[in-house]
């Protein structure tokens, strides 16, 4: 009977009203969220770590031969490293065939950490020095330097860096050798975009750059995405996603407008119990798979694979990785 219940009807009640107060409320919160307060914005990545969660998965450190390393801590703050190395060395000849010449390393390390600084130093068989230094002068103010002296001509250059941050941006200035010049901006514009710059000049080739980035992340973090151009001739287009807690998929696209050659890769990063597996291909041809599997607490034993057909160049590594 229309609007009107009456126990005739068969009805025992009318239905309840909605509960204007709760919806009011739940709107109010809605809107709440979608205007986020743009003076309190979150501090983004540094301008060089924009790329990390891509570079994590479709960049792992692949490797052809034989890799042994050993990590010792002597306490909690200093601990040296040793690690040799036997593979095969690719040469480029200009065509599709490429040559490979037999190099083995050997790699003396030692490295101290504290809360305020790092110090991390290599030297190798060869006569190769490498050495990197980290200072946290205050919150906001930050310095690296990093030097490298070899025995031919070419090999030694020094770098340093100083990183400023604020509540929502980051800058970074950078010096090195021969006559560079750098600098990089990053500014949080939502809670999720951030959108920054960077510029370089080298003096001892007239050339400058300037480069252009956005990276947008998700409320849960599970999709990252980012963006860049250079007036270089560079594009460079990217996006991670974390299906799972354990299991992150990639996708990058690189675009040389000047000479019109692009490249896309797809890439998976698995962690299972007791391994990690990660693997790529790209439209150029070439597959890679490289895996961590622990053995036992401090001891790892990895495997590298790279299969080029269009160069017919088929890379295979293994080894071992004793301490943390």
């Amino acid at each position: 009977m229309g609007l009107i219940y009456s126990k005739a009807d068969g009805g025992t009640e009318p239905p309840p009203m909605p509960n204007f107060a709760s919806i009011g409320a739940a709107a109010s919160a809605a809107l709440k969220r979608e205007k986020p307060n743009y003076l309190e914005l979150p501090q983004p990545v540094r301008y060089e770590e924009i790329q990390r969660e891509n570079i994590m998965v479709l960049k792992p450190d692949t490797f052809e031969g034989m890799r042994f390393e050993i990590n010792k801590p002597l306490n909690p703050y200093f601990f040296l490293s040793h690690a040799l190395y036997m593979g095969n060395l690719d040469l480029s000849t200009g065509s599709k065939q490429m040559l490979k010449t037999s190099v083995g390393t050997y790699e003396f390390g030692a490295n101290v950490i504290n809360e305020k600084y790092m110090l991390l130093g290599r030297l190798s068989n060869d006569g190769r020095l490498s050495g990197r230094v980290k200072y946290d002068f205050t919150n906001w103010l930050s310095s690296k330097v990093q030097l490298q002296l070899g025995t031919e001509p070419g090999q030694s250059h020094a770098m340093a860096d100083a990183d400023f941050k604020g509540s929502d941006w980051n800058a970074q200035l950078k010096v090195g050798t021969p006559s560079f010049l750098g600098l990089n901006y990053f500014q949080s514009v939502t809670p999720n975009l951030s959108a920054g710059g960077e510029l370089f000049w080298l003096q001892t080739n007239m050339k400058s750059g300037v480069g252009l980035a956005l990276r947008h992340q998700g409320d849960n973090g599970r999709h990252v995405s980012t963006a860049q151009v250079a007036s270089t001739g560079v594009m460079n287009l990217q996006y991670s996603h974390k299906v799972t807690d354990k299991v992150t998929l990639a996708t990058d696209l690189l675009w040389h407008w000047g000479t019109r050659d692009a490249c896309a890769t797809v890439g998976y990063d698995a962690i299972l119990r007791q391994c990690r597996l990660r693997g790529k291909i790209d439209t150029n041809g070439v597959a890679t798979a490289y895996l961590e599997e622990r053995f036992s607490p401090g001891i790892n034993f990895v495997m590298s694979a790279e299969l080029d057909h269009f160069h017919n160049n088929y890379k295979f590594g293994f080894g071992v990785v004793a301490g943390e």
